[in-house]
């Protein structure tokens, strides 16, 4: 069968889940005991495959990538949120069954406006919620196909794009006020002097990167002691921490950890949605001694004005916000309305890659810094090479970027992120490096996954043991 023929054959769905609460990783103000997990989807294909030079506008032939390669995307959730999130994956299939992979791959643009311009879908959105994320699955999905069917890293398969072809991927509705396909065309032709020398040194030194593991609001202050510590060791020059529960567990975590990594290194503090506006400028300006780089989501991801207003009282603290934006559009409004100073992406959270380069060229026209959210289960393998492409071929700089960096759940991808002394590496595996193990797909798909099905028996004997004690009793 030739590569014209390929086709997408099945849209397989896994609901995975790790064990995060138990140990109180991931928490913070707004969600205590998070289980992170993954909606996950998996696009397998037809027939012998050949990537070809239009693969993903690339400028450069791939090699043969041999038969049948699969395209691997997710979206994040905290645990139960997977019950709607992979009924919402399963909800696309019909749309992506039968597909040309040839076509897909040349154009995702194409499946992106094809379903977020349908009209059943849009009515549950439009462009936001649980609809919009499982679209931004299947898209990166697909970019993963594209990806490994040219034999190179997604961010290396961008940087090589054509700035033409790259302005064809992206939906200018709604944001053609403020960016216009011409204004992209320009700041990517741009973008494009030099790249061969930044990539060079993106695989020689990497990206900078923030770690946020001494931080989540459920450690002791010894725990947050000890990995601050090491953070510092391991070579990060910023840290974050969780805040917006406790005001005085606030200041006395600030306290500590200042005092652990000392004057030289940046600490970042996240109220992760807790606040109102009048809070949370009160909040910020009492942990304003421990001389914070930034607040993040200080109220509500929606509340543009309400940010501006915070960024305005708080200065010199940054306000920084994305993790939680919807769509293009509210990150269009941050900007116009001056409400940030660093513009957080997610890999998960909007339409997929499409709509996360039209957020890339909306922060490059206003000069605001990226700084990707990556916290959760394999954010931080599909964000990085989101800021790769955007240091190579459109920014031109790590000046005041860092990507999120937190130290667990990256054994269950083939291919997990390396950091060396605080930095990113730049990945070189074919693909968005979503693939997860399958081993790790068999122990933790739930309810019936190996490691569910085991606890599941363990704590069901557990309460029969209790029920006899109680009838002995």
């Amino acid at each position: 069968m030739s590569s014209s023929a390929a086709r997408i054959t099945a849209v397989d769905t896994y609901d995975i889940r790790f064990p995060t609460s138990r140990e109180l990783d991931g928490s913070d103000a707004m969600n205590p005991d998070p289980d992170y997990s993954a909606a996950y989807v998996v696009l397998r294909t037809s027939g012998d495959d050949t990537a070809g030079a239009d693969t993903a506008g690339a400028d450069t032939a791939g090699d043969d990538a041999g038969g049948g390669p699969e395209g691997h995307g997710f979206t994040f959730t905290i645990g139960r949120g997977n019950d709607v999130q992979v009924a919402a994956i399963e909800a696309l299939r019909p749309h992506i069954l039968g597909r040309s992979v040839d076509e897909l791959c040349a154009d995702p643009g194409s499946l992106a406006r094809d379903l977020t311009g349908d009209s059943q879908l849009r009515w549950l959105g439009p462009e936001k919620g649980v609809m919009h994320m499982a679209i931004g699955a299947v898209v990166n999905a697909v970019w993963d196909l594209a990806a490994k069917r040219a034999r190179k890293p997604l961010w290396q398969l961008l940087a090589d794009a054509t700035p033409e072809w790259l302005v064809s991927q992206v939906d200018f509705r709604y944001i053609a006020d403020v960016l216009t396909p011409e204004d992209a065309l320009r700041l990517l032709r741009q973008g494009r002097e030099g790249s061969a020398e930044r990539a060079g040194l993106l695989r020689e030194s990497g990206f900078p990167g923030y770690t946020t593991s001494p931080g989540w609001l459920g450690y002791s202050d010894e725990k947050l002691t000890r990995l601050a510590r090491q953070a510092v060791a391991d070579g990060f020059t910023q840290i974050k921490l969780k805040v917006g529960a406790d005001l005085a567990d606030d200041v006395r975590r600030c306290r500590v950890a200042r005092a652990v990594v000392g004057p030289g290194i940046r600490i970042a503090v996240d109220a992760n949605q807790r606040w109102n506006v009048d809070e949370a400028i009160e909040w910020t300006k009492a942990l304003a001694e421990f001389d914070p780089y930034w607040i993040e989501e200080p109220t509500s991801p929606d509340d543009v004005l309400g940010h501006a207003a915070i960024r305005k009282s708080v200065a010199p603290v940054k306000v920084a916000t994305g993790e939680h934006v919807q769509n293009r559009i509210i990150f269009k409004q941050l900007l116009q309305a001056g409400a940030i100073d660093v513009l957080q992406i997610d890999a998960a959270r909007v339409g997929g890659v499409n709509e996360n380069l039209a957020i890339l060229l909306l922060a490059a026209k206003f000069g605001v810094p990226v700084c990707p959210h990556a916290g959760g289960v394999g954010l931080c393998e599909l964000v990085q090479h989101l800021s790769m492409f955007d240091y190579v071929a459109l920014s031109g700089t790590t000046e005041n970027r860092v990507i999120e960096y937190v130290d667990h759940l990256h054994d269950h991808f083939l291919d997990p992120v390396v950091i060396r002394d605080g930095r990113y590496m730049a990945p070189m595996s074919p693909g968005f490096s979503a693939t997860m193990r399958p081993q790790s797909i068999a122990e933790f798909t739930f309810p019936d996954g190996t490691f569910w099905a085991a606890d599941l028996d363990r704590q069901q004997k557990q309460q029969q043991q209790k029920q006899q004690k109680e009838q002995a009793a």
